[in-house]
């Protein structure tokens, strides 16, 4: 027979009995479905991720006062005052790499507005601090080198606080009271969300980092200097630069610990993206169970079936028919099963995936590749699976066969 036979001669050999082969795909159905799902919205939390590191900026690195040791005890991260704005300074003259940097040192602080107060993040920042981060302004200006010079009292608000301090008015203009400094607000930021670890962006203050430094906090450290890299491919380079230059400005000798910590969004972004994975394949992996359970399934029933057909698997030997022949029907009846249940399951996939980002409101993503490789894993289980018994209805012996009763 050809090609177009066997399949036509499975599909009627299966629909005798549709109750039990329906039975039978239950598990190849359950199985796709839930591999659909946990991979499209994997694949969407992966995405998730990858936006919100992008929304961090592009190409930074994140130089952070470091721990210092005082009694035996590791007192942190942030914990030195050795990182100036000198550091900064000399990042950018001297490391060809770095394009901009900011200097910054944050507090919280009470701002106070006509009646209205909100307890928020105050950052001080340089004025390439937008562009690094790229977080536009979108009404107002931000402020300049000249602001950062005389230590001027201004400020760009993030959304929340607009929001909370001005309800819907416009702020460009209206001084607000921080820490019993009056500080005019000349800009409001974009809204940026939550970031991947749940904490509001828009939740800030920012002024420049000599303002801070001087008039609410009293410090003349710094501690963080964000730098952007020209390009991602210099990062690594650009580190170790950092690195050296650091050292050498600190005076720290080979066999002390640097007074500084370096970071890369990067960093994150392949971190959270291995777990992301591994909780994808680990759950995959779960949901391909129900494959094994619906092609074991698949073996049972073709092994019944090839004791139901006994006489007529003897009947066709008799009249001419190979063991190739016999081989190939049963395994392509085999094949035929899980290949529909593969493709119901992709159905109730899709349906499914759409369910959960409605129902949670998460994103998820079903991409072309794992619907062909669903509904091919689930033709390879029916082949794996329905070997065995087409193997042994194509070797048992016409005589015998043709004496079952």
């Amino acid at each position: 027979m050809n090609f177009n036979e066997i399949i036509r001669v499975a599909i009627r050999t299966l629909s005798r009995n549709k109750m039990r082969t329906l039975l039978t795909m239950l598990g190849i159905i359950i199985g796709v479905t839930a591999v659909i799902c946990i991979v499209g919205i994997g694949k969407s939390a992966s995405e998730e991720v990858q936006d919100q590191i992008e929304s961090l900026g592009v190409n930074m690195l994140f130089i952070q006062a470091g721990s210092v040791n005082s009694g035996g005890i590791q007192l942190g991260t942030g914990a030195t005052n050795t990182l100036v704005v000198s550091d900064a300074q000399a990042l950018l003259r001297e490391i060809p790499e770095i394009t901009m940097v900011s200097p910054e040192t944050d507090t919280t602080v009470q701002a106070i507005f006509a009646g209205q107060n909100w307890a928020t993040r105050d950052q001080g920042v340089g004025p390439d601090y937008f562009a690094i981060r790229n977080w536009p302004v979108v009404l107002g200006s931000g402020f300049s080198d000249q602001d950062v010079d005389t230590a001027a009292e201004v400020c760009v608000v993030g959304s929340t606080v607009a929001r909370k301090l001005f309800g819907g008015d416009n702020p460009i203009g209206k001084v607000i009271r921080v820490k019993n400094l009056p500080v005019t607000v000349i800009g409001e930021l974009e809204t940026k969300g939550q970031s991947t670890f749940g904490r509001d962006q828009d939740d800030v203050i920012m002024m420049p980092y000599t303002t801070v430094m001087k008039k609410l906090v009293g410090v003349d450290w710094l501690q963080l200097i964000t730098a952007s890299i020209d390009s991602k491919n210099d990062v690594s380079l650009a580190t170790s630069q950092i690195a050296a230059l650091l050292r050498q400005r600190h005076h720290l000798r080979a066999d002390e610990n640097s007074d500084f910590s370096i970071r890369s969004p990067q960093e994150i972004a392949q971190t959270v993206g291995r777990i992301s994975l591994i909780l994808t394949v680990l759950l995959s992996s779960v949901a391909a169970i129900s494959l094994l359970v619906g092609g074991i399934g698949i073996m049972n029933i073709m092994l019944v079936s090839v004791t139901e057909r006994t006489r007529e698997i003897g009947v066709r030997i008799a009249v001419g028919a190979t063991e190739a022949d016999v081989q190939n029907q049963f395994l392509s009846e085999a094949v035929v099963l899980s290949s529909i249940g593969g493709l119901i399951g992709v159905v109730f996939g899709i349906v499914s995936s759409l369910a959960v980002s409605k129902a949670m409101q998460w994103p998820t993503t079903v991409s072309l590749a794992s619907l062909v490789g669903a509904v091919a894993f689930s033709a390879g289980v029916g082949i794996f699976f329905g070997y065995y018994p087409a193997r042994k209805a194509s070797q048992l012996d016409p005589i015998e066969a043709l004496r079952y009763e």
